[in-house]
């Protein structure tokens, strides 16, 4: 499918009827198959807080206002959650999303609740929060709004220039102390970006978005996520060089992680997109990995082990140090944090409104 990551859709790993897609050698003369539309879901939501209790992921509380992504990066590690709805983490993930138009007044009203205690929130810990549908939603800027207004500390991360058009909300938290960001920046190659990850940014916009939020005053810093051994690994120090060059004072990475149905998407789509290196770079992945396709002890999922695993350890940690990305990151200010009188007068009345006639 053009723009497309996944190269299958076969169902989600909690149906009992597997159904797959196959060749039968009759449709090659036949037109061309219709481009895979975008569905739009709204969610119900009760919550948009969600909490974690994961000893590697470095947040106990997150905001993800869409369920799919539709920059369709074969590698999101994010896929194996369309299953949950019933659907495949394979296309389904990237053309059916799900929505929350309520995110702002839920997070008004979580934040009003007088057991809550500020501590930072990541928003974009699953789904891109500034995918292309974003543009028009906007469920992304609304939530942004809300934690300006309460002084709420946060940090956001993204593959998408789209985040710069909230760069005065970013500038001014950030500059208080109460903002961060991370732009992930996989590859400088455009064709390569446009095959592993089809609707994201390209890598030169992804630059120029870390450019616009430093300008703007907000901590920036470069994603490089993830290390693909065989694919990608090889651009690591240019990558850090470029984001630097950019306005970045700090960087991450992680090695790729194949659990579930993405060990299947991600060999698909490495036979139809590299089939000169498929073989080469699974297997410089299961040297990461104990020999496996992936290896999901928590202690060590996020960089993986072994030889190729610690090579790429050292060059990372050499690159930051030499172009300046070892800045100590200023924790965010959770002091700030308030509830704005007019935030409480409204949660009193949507209580009123909801409260069952007598």
């Amino acid at each position: 499918m053009k723009g497309r990551g996944a190269r299958s859709n076969a169902s989600g790993r909690y149906e009992a009827t597997q159904v797959e897609t196959f060749d039968d050698g009759w449709t090659a003369d036949d037109v061309d198959a219709p481009p895979l539309r975008t569905s739009l879901t709204p969610e119900k939501a009760r919550t948009i807080i969600a909490r974690n209790t994961s000893p590697d992921v470095g947040f106990d509380r997150s905001i993800n206002p869409y369920k799919g992504c539709e920059h369709g990066c074969i590698y999101c590690y994010a896929r194996p959650s369309h299953a949950w709805m019933g659907l495949s983490p394979g296309l389904d993930f990237e053309s059916r999303l799900f929505f929350k138009p309520e995110a702002a007044r839920l997070l008004e009203q979580e934040l009003c609740k007088p057991r809550y205690r500020c501590k930072r929130i990541h928003i974009g810990g699953n789904t891109d929060p500034y995918q292309p549908v974003e543009r028009d939603l906007k469920s992304t800027r609304s939530v942004l709004e809300v934690l300006r207004r309460f002084r709420h500390p946060f940090s956001i991360i993204t593959k998408s220039v789209l985040i710069a058009r909230d760069a005065d909300i970013l500038g001014e938290m950030g500059r208080a102390g109460l903002a961060s960001a991370f732009v992930s920046v996989t590859t400088l190659d455009r064709g390569l970006a446009r095959a592993m990850e089809p609707r994201a940014s390209t890598p030169a916009k992804r630059l120029e978005a870390i450019r616009r939020l430093a300008d703007a005053g907000c901590p920036v810093g470069v994603g490089f996520a993830p290390v693909i051994p065989g694919l990608n690994d090889h651009e690591l120090e240019s990558v850090l060089e470029a984001a630097a060059a950019a306005g970045a004072t700090s960087a991450m990475y992680v090695t790729l992680r194949l659990p579930l149905e993405i060990k299947d998407l991600f060999r698909e789509w490495l036979a139809d997109a590299r089939p000169d290196r498929a073989a080469r770079v699974m297997s410089l992945i299961r040297q990461t990995r104990g020999g496996r396709d992936y290896d999901p002890d928590w202690s060590q999922r996020m960089k993986g082990t072994g030889t190729v695993a610690e090579l790429i350890a050292t060059r990372f940690k050499a690159a930051v140090k030499r172009h300046g990305l070892d800045t100590p990151r200023r924790p965010l200010d959770e002091t700030q944090f308030r509830i704005p009188a007019d935030a409480k007068q409204q949660m009193d009345l949507f209580d009123l409104m909801e409260r069952p006639a007598a």
